[in-house]
């Protein structure tokens, strides 16, 4: 302890982030806005909130959850807004449900405009130095970081947001060496720390593909896809976020040349020679992968995504490999427009330790060591968007601990972030995990649209949400009662005139007075159409006319499952006592024993979600309760 003493650092911490990614920035700025004196300590300050992998954000269920962080009070969508290059939004032909906004982001701003914020934020430390040692008191509970310069740095609360970094090891074929992403150095010495205080580490992989040279590619060959306009992503950014021309993205496909050369270099991948230790990412799977496992398949679709405005450097998206480089030249260039193509960063897996579900809770403090927090692949998941979320509710819950409150647990009929916490607790993730709307039962309510009205309220109440965001949602909700209030009490009369207004809409007639919300029912009516069959329609944002469409046109799903969340909740407010001995409830199956035990669920519906724990088990937890109401 003397030597520690004497290379403490004079300043003392509320909360320490280890990691300045996407998880790191978001956990770093909660804390801050909270009123916790913070440190931010990275790798490299050059990569604060750097994008290793795709270029681009969002997606379906992942731009959920931007949208989520957005509506809490964080600061990935409006940082998206603000340097991105194009956005589309993904699944129209689809229910609003699982449509969700994809966005390219210009990667070297994205950076900058981030690193700048957390810069400028009051409380708020950010340096450059390499974590090594966690710190714990004679409680046991974290109380601090050693660095590799030796420095020691004291705080009362940890939040682990370390990516890939951990132990990580590059695999470009047969050429394997230790470095973080992007040729960053690995954190190899924290990996060891974690251990020696009981956490059981798993090992991941993943992947990215190579950046080609735009001068070296023949665009004429390509599928263009261009973006889209009155599109964002922050509720704060209005209609029209991108200020230049939107970039283009350029789709491609593979060949029946491209995968004969994957064949005929089987034995020097990796992934199939036994080189690669970790899972990877099943729904992200390397080229190579693919052409394996689906071998009647001639052709699989690439995406080529701009990294950014002032780069000329191009990601293949779809083309992930840890083939050796010369191979991956060769197939590259049996790519139509490609046969010139020049690589300027190869592609490589990644392989690197994390942490095993059930050692942190669902506030993510950790359960082996009272205050530290885990958050982002760390945990097991893959995306920045997932580690963005995580990162935010465990700045929060730092935040909030400090203060002696409760934390802030969402639930999965609250939010995309709830389900994605909650599975990460309650399931042993066998891949890196990654969000998709399947994943959420309670999709119809959970859309993107109205995740400002399911979080903001919490956001504002916790801190979060300042008074320019809470004024605009304030606004917002004011316009949508204004336009339901419009919509039910407007009716309109089955005249000649209206008849053929209908029937050059290509909708049916009215046998009798019908209100507008009935109308805006039917499939092929808009809220623009609404406009020629009524008078005085009330002046409302897009978003809100977007809103009560949906709202009309799925009025009966959704009062469907908001029942279903209703019979949910009931069993998501049993709670179960905290030092419960499960040992002691003779009708438990030992397998659900060991799993309630570790996992240490906090209500009888997060026990109903725990893999092998059976509906058996659960009616055994019910009459335990029910006599402990009882006092017997």
């Amino acid at each position: 302890m003397e030597n520690i003493k004497q290379r403490e650092y004079p300043q003392n911490y509320d909360v320490i982030v280890i990691g300045a990614g996407h998880a790191g920035c978001e956990a770093a700025l909660a804390a801050a806005r909270m009123g916790c004196r913070t440190l931010v300590l990275t790798v490299n300050l050059d990569h604060v909130a750097f994008m290793p992998c795709n270029p681009s954000l969002g997606g379906p269920g992942k731009a959920h959850i931007v949208r989520e962080i957005d509506a809490l009070g964080g600061e990935m969508a409006l940082n998206m807004d603000e340097t991105m290059t194009q956005i589309r939004m993904l699944n129209t032909s689809k229910g609003p449900a699982v449509q969700g906004l994809r966005g390219q982001a210009d990667k070297a701003r994205y950076h900058e405009r981030m690193k700048q914020v957390l810069e400028k934020q009051e409380n708020l430390d950010l340096k450059q130095d390499i974590a090594e040692k966690i710190y714990t008191d004679n409680q046991g509970s974290a109380a601090g970081v050693i660095c590799k310069t030796g420095l020691f740095i004291r705080g009362e609360k940890i939040i682990l947001t370390t990516g890939t970094f951990l132990q990580s090891r590059i695999i470009i074929g047969e050429a394997t060496y230790n470095a973080g992403p992007n040729q960053q150095y690995p954190a190899n010495k924290l990996s060891d720390s974690l251990e020696d205080l009981g956490f059981q580490l798993l090992r991941f992989k993943t992947g990215t593909p190579p950046r080609i040279s735009g001068n070296s590619l023949d665009f004429s060959e390509f599928e263009k896809q261009s973006g889209e306009k009155g599109l964002s992503f922050s509720f704060m950014s209005g209609r029209h976020p991108i200020k230049k021309d939107q970039a283009n993205c350029w789709i491609v496909y593979t060949n029946p040349k491209t995968h004969e050369i994957i064949r005929n270099n089987k034995e020097r991948t990796p992934l199939f020679s036994g080189d690669i230790e970790g899972t990877g990412p099943r729904y992200c799977p390397s080229i190579e992968d693919k052409v394996v496992k689906f071998p009647d398949k001639e052709k699989h679709q690439l995406f080529l995504e701009p990294e950014g405005r002032h780069t000329n450097e191009y990601y293949l998206s779809g083309f992930s490999t840890s083939l050796p480089l010369d191979v991956q030249i060769k197939m590259l260039r049996t790519l139509p427009g490609m046969s010139a193509a020049e690589i300027a960063r190869p592609a490589y897996a990644i392989e690197y330790d994390c942490i095993a579900s059930g050692q942190f809770d669902l506030s993510l403090e950790s359960r082996p060591v009272p205050d530290l927090y885990t958050a982002g692949q760390i945990n097991g998941t893959s995306g920045y968007e997932e580690a963005a979320g995580q990162g935010l509710i465990a700045g929060i819950n730092a935040s909030r601990s400090l203060h002696d409150k409760e934390p802030l647990i969402l639930k999965r009929s609250q939010a995309y972030i709830g389900v994605l916490i909650d599975d990460l607790v309650t399931d042993k993730p066998r891949e890196p995990y990654r969000m998709m709307t399947s994943r959420a039962e309670y999709r119809l309510i959970l859309r993107q649209d109205n995740a400002d009205q399911r979080l903001t309220p919490a956001g504002r109440k916790i801190g979060l949400v300042k008074k320019d965001r809470w004024e605009a949602f304030q606004e917002k909700q004011k316009q949508l009662s204004l336009a339901r209030d419009y919509l039910q009490e407007q009716v309109i009369t089955p005249t000649d005139e209206i008849e053929k207004k209908l029937k050059d809409k290509n909708s049916g007639g009215l046998s009798q007075p019908s209100s507008l919300e009935k109308i805006l029912r039917r499939p092929e009516i808009s809220w623009h159409d609404l406009e020629d069959l009524a008078d005085e329609i009330p002046s409302v944002a897009h978003s809100v006319q977007q809103q009560m469409e949906i709202e009309a046109k799925y009025q009966g799903y959704i009062n469907r499952q908001q029942k279903q969340i209703e019979e949910f909740e009931h069993k998501e407010n049993i709670t179960l006592p905290a030092g419960l001995d499960y040992d002691s409830l003779d009708n438990l199956r030992k397998e659900a024993r060991e799993k309630l035990a570790k996992i240490k669920p906090r209500s009888l519906g997060q026990a109903s979600r725990i893999a092998g724990v059976s509906p058996a088990d659960i009616q055994v937890l019910m009459v335990y309760l029910e006599r402990e109401k009882r006092g017997e």
